[in-house]
């Protein structure tokens, strides 16, 4: 069975706030990918190394709302509160050249297999009926491409490469069971979390300015920007005390 991560995924509020989330975190701008009139969401995209990619999606409000829940959880109440707050990490996809074979061997439901156009491009996507993630997105979701080569190589370029993708969680060995029979358990990181402690996945990205992070929790992406926020401070103090001992010296 072959199965390799095929994308990682970032939910936004809107496309702008998603590219800006990019943009602080990696440093990049990425550009317009298209829009997804099945399932009422547009995005943008970038190749993050061979055969995988990074993409941004938000409801697209210029459309028609799809006559079903829209994938990826974005329906979902608490999601959309989450990435209204701030953009995140919301799951992976997995590609196989077979979806029905892999779901068939799965130990947990994708869903049902649907075909989804956009432009020029198709594929199958494992679909569950209620558009939610599964696992809370710790489990991905799968992708079989009805194309020659895999569409991240027409993707732009922008010097990012994906390093790895961690997930913490309060019961590892099903997890890793789950993962195991669609061949995915070898592709991330499973980490142990105490018991009744949310899980949460981070992807590792390496960026033109070094290695960055995705997290899946907004209470780490606003901690991180607290974090930042904090520093800017203390270096404004900092500066501040300079030019005041600079000036008393002077006098």
């Amino acid at each position: 069975m072959q199965t390799k991560i095929d994308h990682l995924v970032i939910g936004a509020a809107t496309l702008t706030q998603g590219v800006n989330y990019v943009r602080d975190h990696l440093g990049v701008d990425m550009p317009y990918g298209g829009v997804h009139t099945k399932m009422g969401t547009h995005n943008h995209l970038m190749r993050i190394g061979n055969d995988a990619f990074l993409e941004i999606i938000a409801i697209n409000h210029d459309i028609a709302p799809p006559n079903r829940p829209r994938w990826f959880g974005l329906d979902d109440p608490f999601i959309r509160q989450q990435i209204k707050i701030q953009p995140s990490l919301l799951t992976w996809v997995v590609n196989t050249r077979n979806i029905k074979n892999l779901m068939r061997q799965s130990a947990f439901s994708f869903g049902k297999a649907e075909l989804i156009s956009r432009g020029n491009l198709s594929w199958y996507f494992g679909l569950p009926d209620d558009g939610r993630l599964l696992a809370g997105g710790m489990l991905p979701y799968a992708i079989e491409w009805q194309t020659d080569k895999h569409p991240s190589v027409n993707m732009a370029d922008l010097g990012c490469s994906f390093y790895s993708l961690e997930i913490y969680h309060s019961y590892p060995r099903w997890l890793q069971s789950a993962l195991s029979s669609v061949g995915a358990s070898d592709l991330v990181k499973v980490n142990t979390l105490p018991k009744n402690e949310v899980p949460y996945m981070i992807a590792y990205i390496n960026a033109p300015n070094g290695i960055k992070k995705l997290y899946s929790s907004v209470t780490f992406n606003k901690a991180n920007s607290a974090d930042a926020k904090s520093r800017t401070a203390d270096q404004h103090r900092i500066n501040f005390k300079r030019i005041q001992n600079r000036y008393f010296l002077r006098k």
